[in-house]
């Protein structure tokens, strides 16, 4: 990954896109709705953004 904060941040990546197939969730989908709302979306909000409110 280049440096450990690579690896961490492949890390967290990795983890988003194989709990989303767990789920039964496209992960490209998925991603692309999130971050399409990360920058107007309120943080105290941020479980509107987990997969259980994508479809």
């Amino acid at each position: 990954m280049g440096s450990v904060g690579g690896g961490k941040a492949a890390a967290i990546v990795y983890t988003l896109i194989e709990t989303a197939k767990m789920n039964d969730v496209d992960p490209e989908a998925w991603l692309t709705w999130v971050l399409g709302r990360l920058p107007d979306h309120k943080i105290n909000h941020i479980c509107e953004l987990m997969r259980w409110g994508f479809r």
